[in-house]
């Protein structure tokens, strides 16, 4: 027996679709603003993953061009039928009350190879599922958003046949389940077994109160019956301490000697607090099915879900629970295809940055500020444990207040800490310091007088240390002779939980960045990146 460890994928990984093909297994999780689009991680045993895919990775399959904070991708469906997998995904251009969901379909017969170009299915909701029948037939499902005052937003899910061969949606639409009195019913899936259409759904609202709801008919197009446990897994009752909070929008795959599981979306607060700063994660659970043809999870505590299970593998694989998996990551940018564990926000990082036009460094060409939701020149990381270091050195030359560069601590475009090099010319030229927006509130970025100057000084190491819900910058002129700047951040305001005025769904990220105001393209050149995790 081999126990797992939960969260399966650390950081922000919400919104688990899992498939098999063959001997394998691939999860695949929504990235929102990020590019490229969805993550795909791939296991032998379901205890060890490994990222291996960005399969939206070209503005033809993915325009998120002015796309809002947490808009973009939302809980796309990976599945596998016949040699090839299906991609799902919906592209949120507005995350209002009034919102504006289109979902598409990609496919490809290798998963880590070139997708096909979208087809355009609807847009009367989100998280769209493919469900492939036995008798050959496809069918799309995804909830139902009403954008009308007063009525039920979350209004049912929408059940339409797909033609394969024409690529589109054919026959009559029909709403097959409205939900429980959980409410909030969105992320279906449906499964067959046995003699039952199984409907898995996201129920509760994706934060505390998160659960999955199951419903089963003998017809596809129902009448559903509730599961008579409902909902089948949720953290609503346990202790505020467990570890695993906030969990549901699930998925179902049979693992090895016919085990089922279940993986399902969950977030970890940083200690006496209700804030995830590492977004919401990805955990896995032991499910059966039981004589009475109904899914139960494999649980001491009824539906609350398990820090660790169990799973039957007879291969050699080792247990991910023996310490926990610290994860470190260095790049000297002496390759010139980017590091999987970075993304860009909204556009591809092709179009303003460069790892050939100076060999060994990453050039960011400077764009917009960071509260554009257009063109922002970053590159990140997820933050993946509540304890991390990361550094960087960069040279830039700014000539003017509106060229900067440096390493940032991202969540969104109101949410950040950044360590930036700019010019000040009252202090008479290049300096360093902290800028901060909380909430869009910029009264504790600092003053002129929190400026340093560091003139003559062509090369600035950068770096910040993590430590739960502290967060403190560093710089040097010269190696490891480190300096603190700025003061003690609070770090759980990179969380979804501390955003006010809009939904926020994604994580904390740690990347570097340009911004060149002026519109001349001023470049930084980074020299290395470095991301260490600690205890």
């Amino acid at each position: 027996m081999l126990k797992i460890k939960n969260p399966i994928l650390k950081g922000f990984n919400p919104d688990p679709s899992i498939c098999k093909a063959e001997d394998n297994y691939y999860i695949a999780t929504s990235t929102f603003e990020w590019f490229p689009g969805v993550q795909i991680h791939h296991s032998k045993d379901l205890v060890n993953w490994e990222l291996i895919a960005h399969p939206l990775n070209r503005v033809s399959q993915l325009n998120m061009l002015g796309t809002p904070d947490s808009g973009g991708i939302w809980a796309p469906c990976l599945s596998y039928n016949k040699g090839i997998f299906y991609l799902i995904y919906t592209i949120v251009n507005n995350n209002g009350h009034i919102k504006d969901t289109h979902n598409y379909l990609v496919t490809s017969s290798d998963i880590c190879g070139e997708w096909s170009e979208p087809v355009y299915l609807n847009s009367s909701g989100f998280d769209p599922s493919l469900f492939h029948d036995d008798d050959g037939k496809k069918w799309l499902i995804n909830m139902k958003w009403d954008n009308r005052i007063g009525k039920n937003n979350f209004a049912g899910h929408l059940l339409q046949e797909y033609d394969e061969k024409n690529k589109c949606l054919t026959g009559p639409v029909m709403n097959i389940f409205k939900g429980t009195d959980l409410g909030c019913s969105e992320g279906p899936h449906i499964y067959k077994h046995n003699d039952y259409y199984y409907l898995m759904a996201a129920e509760g609202g994706t934060s505390y109160e998160h659960a999955v709801t199951l419903a089963r008919s003998r017809k596809l197009t129902g009448p559903y019956k509730v599961h008579p446990q409902n909902p089948i897994l949720t953290s609503v009752g346990s202790d505020m301490h467990k570890v695993l909070q906030k969990a549901g929008h699930a998925s179902i795959v049979e693992g090895p000697n016919n085990e089922w599981f279940m993986v399902h979306l969950c977030g970890r607060p940083l200690p006496e607090t209700d804030r995830c700063i590492l977004g919401r994660e990805t955990a896995i659970q032991k499910v059966e099915w039981r004589e009475d043809d109904w899914l139960y999870l494999c649980s001491d505590t009824d539906n609350l879900p398990s820090w660790e299970i169990e799973i039957n593998n007879d291969s050699e694989s080792e247990s991910n629970n023996e310490e926990d998996v610290l994860v470190s990551q260095y790049d000297d940018f002496n390759n010139t295809l980017l590091n999987i564990n970075f993304q860009s926000l909204r556009v591809p990082a092709d179009t303003f940055m460069s790892l050939t036009e100076r060999p060994g460094f990453l050039r960011l060409y400077g764009k917009e500020s960071m509260f554009s939701k257009f063109t922002q020149s970053m590159i990140a990381r997820r933050q993946q444990n509540f304890v991390y270091s990361a550094e960087t050195c960069v040279e830039f030359e700014p000539e003017t207040t509106l060229q900067l560069a440096g390493l940032i601590c991202y969540y969104n475009t109101e949410n950040y800490y950044y360590l930036r090099i700019s010019m000040d010319e009252e202090l008479g030229g290049k300096c360093i310091g902290v800028l901060a927006s909380i909430n869009n509130d910029l009264s504790e970025s600092m003053t002129q007088d929190d400026n340093i100057l560091i003139t003559d000084v062509e090369r600035i190491y950068l770096k910040v240390e993590v430590n739960f819900g502290q967060l403190r910058f560093f710089f040097a002129t010269n190696k490891n002779e480190w300096r603190p700047i700025g003061k003690v951040y609070d770090a759980s305001t990179l969380s979804d939980d501390a955003i006010k005025g809009s939904w926020a769904f994604t994580g904390a990220f740690i990347g570097i960045a340009c911004q060149d105001l002026s519109g001349m393209n001023k470049y930084a050149d980074f020299d290395y990146f470095s991301y260490v995790e600690g205890r």
